[in-house]
């Protein structure tokens, strides 16, 4: 298989943009023959979130889809590796096991000259392309505003108790986004769908490194519940879309663009 480019880019002229960092499942072929049937497997993407928000090119906005694997290196995590959340559980820049614990890695995981190469290689490109969107976008409209997409497991005993809410907004404690923009926010998912703000989930490195309210931008990170539109996978097998499942939750989803889209 060709390598992919890094990320698919739709560049649109509104003040949003709509960033899926770890929605890809590429894996470098010397990166994949280091793997264990887990690593391979790449369950710990975020199936399908492009899918879900494929309506935004259409209202202008500008989307940017990771096509790599987070194995890989993981876009949502600071270049340095610091902690997120401190004293949690949670998985580095350069992954070396799954949310479960399962190991990525048959032998040796990376080292920090293989975790610099790859920073360098896959992480720096698509940051660059994130932030020159935003800046474009800023300077046309006067302000800019983030959306980070993202999904995962309604189970995760390592890293949350309990059963998630189908909604996770997250605006790193309010300081990612104004108070009354996060407010018209969570008001635009009311609906079927159990919802939270700065729940579990505050948003991760890309929420908190440009949302950025006084400087004109503002972020905020979505994080949906597999259970909102798909089974969770079996194992060795990609989960299908399916969209009438993925209907409600799309209809929920196009208010919250919406709100985000309005001056």
């Amino acid at each position: 298989m060709t390598a992919p480019p890094l990320f698919r880019l739709h560049e649109g002229q509104s003040h949003l943009v709509v960033s899926v960092p770890h929605a890809g499942t590429y894996l470098p072929p010397h990166i994949a023959a280091r793997l264990t049937a887990a690593g391979r497997a790449t369950i710990d993407t975020d199936w399908h979130v492009d899918t879900l928000y494929d309506f935004v090119a259409a209202l202008d906005a500008t989307f940017i889809v990771a096509t790599h694997s987070r194995i890989v290196v993981d876009l949502n995590r600071p270049p340095d590796g610091a902690l997120l959340y401190p004293g949690q559980a949670e998985t580095g820049l350069c992954p070396t096991e799954t949310f479960s614990g399962l190991a990525l890695y048959e032998g040796a995981p990376p080292g920090p000259q293989e975790i610099r190469q790859r920073r360098e290689l896959y992480w720096q490109p698509y940051h660059a392309a994130l932030e020159a969107a935003l800046h474009r976008v800023r300077a046309r409209q006067g302000h800019a505003r983030l959306l980070d997409a993202h999904s995962i497991a309604p189970r995760l005993p390592r890293l949350f108790g309990g059963t998630l809410p189908d909604l996770n907004f997250g605006t790193h404690d309010g300081r990612a986004c104004t108070p009354a923009l996060a407010a018209r926010v969570f008001a635009a998912a009311e609906g079927r769908f159990s919802r939270v703000m700065n729940g579990r989930f505050k948003g991760g490195y890309i929420t908190r490194h440009y949302g950025r309210p006084a400087d004109g931008i503002d972020a905020v990170q979505l994080e949906l519940s597999w259970s909102t539109y798909m089974d969770p996978p079996d194992e060795g097998r990609t989960p299908e879309y399916d969209p009438a499942r993925a209907a409600s939750l799309r209809e929920i989803l196009q208010r919250v663009v919406a709100e985000l889209s309005r001056s």
